[in-house]
């Protein structure tokens, strides 16, 4: 058990060493850490029914080391052609996940579910991106502010969801990828209590998270 942590913790902690704040590869070596010490682990596993815990451990951590890598390089380059969509607020909230933020505002009128025509444009240029990554997975998230009763704001989210789910889906996005879900006014992003809060909880949020079986 202390060579798989030693073998772990080495390979994991000079992966993320190298990656300074400045270094414009520094996700994608992040991600390699990240994958070498989950591939550590599973090989410290194989090694161990196979009688060689010492091997298994580094073969494991480099496999891992080259899926963390992949997935790090192919999000750094999605974010980069996300970032000149316009329209949406894209940010990393980790090596193998994507967040694209759309207003309501934007995509639909008052208390509708419908899809105003200017926003197809945008949900459209998103599409063609996202139809370039086709083993991403994707979590559509429906928000409102708190006007209006809660079961209201409940199924208004959850219609909002479901028409931009339909939408990317209906131009060429791969259904099994896509799912959809409203939250209604549950997840604030800011205060109620002004026009400006209640027009940032009024929004819909994609999450774009990176399949770690299609790193290749």
């Amino acid at each position: 058990m202390i060579r798989k942590l030693a073998v772990l913790l080495t390979v994991t902690l000079f992966v993320l060493a190298c990656a300074s704040a400045d270094d414009p590869n520094a996700k994608a070596k992040k991600g390699a850490g990240i994958g070498a010490a989950a591939g550590a682990v599973a090989g410290a596993v194989i090694g161990n029914q196979t009688g060689n815990n010492r091997t298994g451990a580094v073969v494991g951590a480099a496999a891992g080391a080259a899926v963390g890598a992949a997935i790090g390089h192919r999000m750094d380059k999605q974010e980069q052609e996300l970032r000149q969509i316009e329209g949406v607020e894209v940010t990393r909230p980790s090596e193998g996940q994507i967040d694209v933020r759309l207003t309501s505002d934007i995509l639909f009128d008052t208390d509708s579910a419908a899809l105003r025509t200017q926003s197809r444009s945008t949900l459209r240029d998103l599409a063609t991106n996202i139809r370039q990554y086709p083993d991403d997975l994707i979590d559509v998230e429906g928000h409102t502010d708190s006007t209006g009763t809660t079961s209201h704001n409940q199924d208004l989210s959850k219609r909002r969801a479901n028409s931009v789910r339909d939408f990317l889906v209906d131009n060429g996005v791969p259904s099994r990828n896509v799912t959809a879900v409203g939250f209604g006014e549950t997840q604030p992003k800011s205060t109620n209590s002004t026009p400006e809060g209640r027009q940032l909880n009024r929004r819909v949020e994609i999450h774009i998270r990176a399949n770690p079986n299609a790193a290749s």
